[in-house]
Parts: structure tokens; C-alpha cells; sequence
């Protein structure tokens, strides 16, 4: 078999991986459940070579993007659930319908969309979506269940400060939120001295659950600075990371590694790594 530039090609290799007789066993035996981490993962390697601005590692990563959908549609097609071009159209339709001014007659086509549209839009397909898993339920001889949710659309498996952020997000649009920014800090501080109290105790779990609070009432804050909660913790990582690598090497120079310097030593190298880092020569934080 040949590589392709076809997608069709790439149907045909993951439907021979998957083949109980001749195919790949480590293929044959994943599920949906098994394959998630790894999707997951790929989308992550994406982000990574878009921010490192590697445009020759960019179309092998979003190649390994594009199979595990590919794997996902597979296993779902010999459940007879739906198949790759299931999926394909599901996102065309969408990409059509939540674009009038692009793809509309000609009295909408050229326009900006109109204001509360997109909206309209969505709630739209909220209820097709509401009315499909409906159906679902009633040919499989389920009830109706409990009344759907307005959070029930944020994915559990997003990394869990973007789930808040969205789930927050949803809250406030009927409502539910602070109007104002100050407000929040005064509800951090409150968590903060719940945490205090309970660290006291010593009950792990709730250490936990207030940590947790703590950490839900900081992307709220962020929220409402239009601060992007991830993206501030990457720059803090990479802040971090290029302080502790000038502390390591400073060290080296003298024929030394962290582990055999002081606690005293170190905190003296990590804020001459800060002025370092900036060209004023000021402290940055």
C-alpha cells in the first residue's frame, strides 16, 4: 500500500488496522474509552508545534490529530453508529449553517451577521440535538430522563481550568455571575481563609475541595479580566522554567547542580534571574 495525499486512503489504512484477522492487534483491541488519552495528547502536540512555530513538525502532528478521528469514526462505523462521512458532513453542515453572510442567499451573503444570530443559531441546534438524543432514548426504550441542563454541552474531558471557564461562561448569560471584577477578589479571599482553616484539620479531601474552590474562583477573576487562565499559567510555567535553567547554570559555572546548593544560595540566583530577564534591569514579578 502507498501513502496518499487522498483522505480515502487513510479510511482504508485504519479499516485494515482494525481488522479482527489480519489487522493490527493493539489496533483491534482499543475503544473509544482507551483511545481518548491519546487524542487528548495529539491535540496538545498540535498546540505545541503551533507555539514553537514549527511548520515542519505542524503536518506530522495535525496528521496525528486528523487519525484519531479517523479511529474514532472507524470504531464508531462497526458499531454501526455513524461513519466518517457522518462526520464530515455533521461539520460542513454546521460550518454552512452558522455562516449565513458567507454561505446565505444573496440578501444576507456579503453582510456581517446579524446581532443575536449567532445565537439563534446555536439554540437551534441545541434543540436538534435535544430532539436526536429524544429520539435515541425512545428506540432504545429509555425514558425521558431528567430535563437537560444548560452546562450539559461543556465536555468533561476538557482540561479542567478551560471546563471552568466555560461552565462559568454559560452561568452568565442568564445571569449568574458578578458584575464586576473586585467582588471576586473579596470571594478569593474568603476561599483562602477556608483553605487556611482546613489545612489546620488535616482532612486531605478537604484541603482538596477548597484548593479546588480556590483555584474555580481565580479563573472567574481571570474571566472577568479577560485573562485567559491557561495561557497565563503557560507564561508562568515558561517564566518559571527560564529562571530555574539561569539558577542551574549559574551553578554549573562553579562546577555545582541545585541539589548541592542551599535553599538561601538559590533564592539570591532566582532574583538575579529576574533582573536578568529584564532589559530595565527591574524586578518583573
Amino acid at each position: 500500500m502507498e501513502p496518499s495525499r487522498d483522505i480515502s486512503r487513510l479510511l482504508e489504512i485504519m479499516a485494515r488496522l482494525r481488522d479482527p484477522e489480519t489487522g493490527c492487534p493493539w489496533d483491534v483491541e482499543q475503544t473509544f474509552e482507551t483511545i481518548v488519552p491519546y487524542t487528548i495528547e495529539e491535540a496538545y502536540e498540535v498546540a505545541d508545534a503551533i507555539e514553537r512555530g514549527d511548520m515542519v513538525d505542524l503536518p506530522d502532528e495535525l496528521g496525528d490529530l486528523l487519525l484519531q478521528v479517523v479511529f474514532h469514526a472507524r470504531m464508531a462505523e462497526e458499531a454501526g453508529h455513524f461513519d466518517f462521512g457522518d462526520v464530515v458532513e455533521a461539520i460542513t453542515k454546521k460550518m454552512i449553517r452558522r455562516h449565513p453572510h458567507v454561505f446565505g442567499d444573496e440578501s444576507v451573503r456579503g453582510r456581517k451577521l446579524a446581532k443575536g444570530m449567532w445565537e439563534k443559531i446555536k439554540a437551534e441546534e441545541k434543540a436538534e440535538k435535544a430532539a436526536r438524543y429524544a429520539a435515541a432514548r425512545k428506540a432504545a426504550g429509555q425514558s425521558e430522563g431528567e430535563p437537560p441542563s444548560l452546562l450539559d454541552d461543556v465536555p468533561r474531558a476538557l482540561p479542567a481550568l478551560i471546563r471552568a471557564i466555560k461552565l462559568q461562561r454559560k452561568a452568565a448569560r442568564v445571569g449568574f455571575d458578578w458584575d464586576t471584577a473586585p467582588p471576586i477578589l473579596d470571594k478569593i479571599e474568603e476561599e483562602i481563609g477556608e483553605l487556611r482553616e482546613v489545612m489546620e484539620s488535616g482532612e486531605q479531601d478537604k484541603v482538596r475541595e477548597e484548593y479546588g474552590d480556590l483555584l474555580f474562583a481565580l479563573v472567574n477573576l481571570g474571566r472577568h479580566l479577560d485573562v485567559e487562565p491557561e495561557a497565563a499559567l503557560e507564561a508562568a510555567n515558561l517564566k518559571f522554567f527560564t529562571r530555574f535553567r539561569y539558577i542551574e547554570k549559574a551553578l554549573a559555572a562553579g562546577g555545582r547542580d541545585p541539589a548541592a546548593a542551599t535553599l538561601d544560595e538559590m533564592e539570591a540566583l532566582w532574583q538575579q534571574a529576574k533582573t536578568a530577564a529584564r532589559p530595565d534591569g527591574g524586578d518583573s514579578g
